[in-house]
């Protein structure tokens, strides 16, 4: 029985069943439930250790759907193993479950709050962090285009209800989908902003 495991333990069948992808209206609460949740963060890790928060994802982007996941981007020093064990010791100290993340060029430190092994509970975070050179801050650039332009936004918010309705029990699988299309946007952004 499912509910007998611990999270970590969950195949990533089981994991796309009990959370399966939901694309939900735009929610004008988000803002206010990234800024309660950032300054939890500041004040856990400090301002020695959070250097910058930023809001990203659809969650973000006014008026857009989006998975109700609020998606937050902390750029931290270059990380070593002491400061790695102490990010992950603070972080657990307010209910955040570490994830070590290789999907990027370079890994990075991810921690996620809301999954429980009955399903979500409460607000839901995923929290991605890098120093300032690590390219998890390209997304700022994808963000920022879509909240310029409002057609392309709109183009993307139509690309992830299709792709939820096909993947809506394969977390990954959507992900990946919808990579070329973040990539195209992100890098249109970067040479718009002279970024390249």
């Amino acid at each position: 029985m499912v509910n007998e495991k611990k999270l970590e333990e969950l195949t990533p069948e089981e994991l796309g069943k009990l959370f399966p992808i939901q694309i939900v209206p735009y929610d004008k609460n988000w803002v206010n439930i990234f800024n309660s949740e950032s300054k939890l963060i500041k004040d856990t890790l400090g301002d020695n250790i959070a250097l910058k928060i930023e809001h990203f994802g659809s969650t973000a982007v006014d008026g857009i759907s989006a998975k109700p996941t609020i998606d937050i981007l902390i750029e931290i020093p270059f990380l070593t193993d002491n400061l790695k064990e102490m990010i992950i010791q603070k972080m657990t100290e307010i209910d955040y479950h570490f994830i070590w993340r290789t999907d990027e060029r370079l890994p990075y430190m991810h921690f996620v709050k809301g999954y429980t092994i009955d399903g979500f509970k409460g607000d839901v975070f995923h929290i991605h962090m890098g120093d300032k050179s690590h390219p998890l801050w390209d997304r700022i650039y994808f963000r920022d285009y879509l909240r310029q332009n409002k057609k392309v936004a709109e183009e993307y918010e139509l690309l992830k209800i299709s792709l939820a309705e096909k993947f809506k029990y394969d977390r990954e699988a959507y992900t990946n989908a919808k990579s070329e299309f973040v990539k195209r946007i992100t890098e249109i952004a970067k040479n718009e902003t002279g970024s390249c």
